[in-house]
């Protein structure tokens, strides 16, 4: 089954279906990494923050397959947020994912209330990787409409893509359609509400007319709206079902219905970045 590929505002393509490793014990990544490309995954979404990176290059390494053929996403660890742990913490990043550049690098927080509030500085750093070659694209995670805008502002540099909570529970369009409005994609972490979507009956409904699961459903409206995901699992059968959601499609009516289960932020599943300010010890 072929992934399609969405254009970023810098002219490269990422797959909008992709593997995540949130979570995944670091023991156990490498083995669980290596089923996902299996599957048929090219598109890994890890972080300096998971304590995984070394699983996921262990996979990708001994996958057989050519650099161009996967797609990586890190994103940089809380902590890391000075311009001169940026750049070194990044480079502890490809030793341990066994690669000499990144294809996305992420701001993982924006911290807004840590640092004095200085992100763009971060931000700054960053940009400055795709300079030397050392990551394709930069971008940003968790960021809020006021956040895009400061970057925006004072560095007329903007993230390719802003990944953020997103998911029927909580559609977060605000946010969305400020990325959008900038031009930046959006991908949704938590897509499917660490499960909570799956018992919903409206998506249930939906699902059982197509002869799919929820989580198929629910994956497949993240697509309609054009997210890029990448749902997590330990198990082949459910990274399976996962990847098999772009040979149907939902109508118009069923997306709309489906986004009408938004609770606003009742529906949120983690921290507020307008507050979240936790530094790994």
């Amino acid at each position: 089954m072929t992934v399609p590929s969405i254009t970023l505002l810098d002219q490269t393509t990422i797959p909008q279906l992709g593997f995540g490793v949130f979570q995944v014990p670091a023991e156990d990544t490498a083995e669980v990494t290596s089923t996902a490309l299996e599957v048929g995954y090219r598109h890994i979404d890890t972080a300096q923050m998971y304590g995984n990176e070394a699983g996921v290059g262990d996979a990708l390494a001994s996958s057989g397959l050519a650099r161009d053929d996967f797609y990586v996403t890190t994103k940089l660890n809380n902590g890391n947020h000075r311009p001169d742990d940026v750049r070194r913490s990044f480079e502890e990043s490809l030793t341990k994912l066994k690669l000499d550049r990144t294809d996305l690098f992420l701001i993982h927080w924006p911290l807004p209330t840590q640092y004095d509030g200085d992100y763009v500085s971060t931000w700054k750093a960053m940009a400055a990787l795709v300079t030397e070659g050392l990551t394709t694209s930069v971008g940003v995670s968790n960021f809020n409409p006021d956040h895009l805008q400061r970057l925006a502002d004072e560095t007329g540099v903007l993230p390719v893509v802003n990944q953020v909570e997103a998911h029927p529970y909580f559609v977060n369009d605000a946010v969305r359609e400020a990325s959008l409005g900038h031009g930046i994609k959006v991908e949704a972490w938590s897509p499917i509400a660490q499960g909570a979507v799956l018992d919903d009956a409206t998506i249930g409904q939906i699902a059982e007319k197509y002869g799919r699961t929820a989580s198929q459903v629910t994956l497949r409206w993240h697509v309609e709206r054009g997210d890029i995901v990448f749902p997590k699992s330990t198990k082949r059968e459910r990274m399976t079902e996962n990847f098999g959601i772009f040979d149907f499609a939902l109508t118009p009516d069923e997306v709309a219905t489906i986004t009408g289960l938004d609770k606003g932020t009742d529906g949120r599943t983690g921290p507020d970045p307008a507050t979240f300010d936790y530094i790994p010890g």
